[in-house]
């Protein structure tokens, strides 16, 4: 494999400061770095996982960044950046870098990390209006590879033993959904969904568990940078001999649990946005 894990997200935001500040305090990550046009935040002892870069264009997805295998660069892959895939998103190949240590993180010492925090980035997801154009640039262009996919609706990839780092569904149209964090269990989600919700944050879905990947989930809406962010934890682990499976499009592979995701929860406009903040459609009071 020439391209080994998700290395970073990264954001166009408007105010860096207010942004940096916001991130860390609500989503308990870690200031690394600070140049005058970005600023790069961490879940731990990574390198960094987000990528926050001052813009006056609108706030949102703007890359993100795949760790390159040892020894392996991307002209070796017959690629120039910078790199676009076909919804516009920019792909940015990140040199591999060792680690600053090669313990556990469990094992190392801090004056920096909160006590709560995410214990790494895991992966990103998109909603796209041509799911075999997109997949195609990713599995074919770049050697992800297929995990599951439900009938024409989806598509999980891989590059290592987590179940997926990449997920398109196919909607009307293209947008990009979500970047997950992961946490170690439910006893730290529920500490988490605690802490957001002291900042005025709420749950689009969840908390549940995935049929496909098989992870405990809870997705919060972040509208100043127009996305979702997943929290997660216990998600499928592959094995070297995996094949791609092939789902049902039934409520059981969405959400063992039972209870499917509002119709907000692939929009980003502002009605779904206020219809969420009020609970208007549990209300019976949701336009439409």
């Amino acid at each position: 494999m020439s391209l080994v894990g998700i290395h970073h997200v990264a954001l166009r935001v408007f105010d860096l400061d207010e942004a940096s500040e916001r991130w860390c305090r609500q989503f308990g990550l870690t200031l690394r770095e600070r140049r005058a046009d970005r600023a790069f935040l961490r879940c731990g002892f990574e390198d960094y996982s987000l990528e926050l870069v001052a813009s006056g264009e609108r706030p949102g997805f703007d890359h993100a960044g795949w760790q390159l295998a040892p020894g392996v660069e991307a002209e070796d892959l017959g690629l120039e950046e910078p790199l676009v895939d076909p919804d516009g998103y920019g792909v940015e190949l990140v040199p591999w870098r060792e680690p600053e240590s090669p313990f556990p993180d469990v094992a190392r010492l801090s004056t920096e990390l909160p006590g709560l925090h995410p214990r790494r980035l895991g992966h990103i997801n998109a909603v796209t209006d041509d799911l075999a154009r997109l997949s195609a640039f990713y599995v074919d262009r770049l050697g992800f590879r297929v995990t599951d996919r439900l009938g024409d609706e989806g598509l999980w990839l891989h590059l290592n033993a987590d179940h997926h780092v990449h997920a398109i569904l196919q909607k009307e149209e293209a947008h990009f959904h979500h970047f997950a964090f992961e946490l170690r269990d439910m006893g730290e989600m529920r500490g988490m969904l605690d802490h957001v919700a002291k900042h005025g944050r709420w749950v689009v879905w969840g908390p549940g568990r995935h049929g496909v990947a098989a992870s405990l989930f809870a997705y919060i809406r972040v509208p100043e940078e127009d996305l979702i962010v997943e929290l997660y934890a216990d998600m499928e682990q592959l094995g070297p001999n995996h094949r791609p499976r092939d789902w049902e499009d039934t409520p059981h592979s969405s959400n063992v649990w039972g209870t499917l995701p509002p119709r907000t929860y692939f929009r980003f406009d502002q009605e779904a946005i206020e219809i969420e903040r009020g609970q208007l459609q549990a209300l019976g009071r949701a336009p439409g």
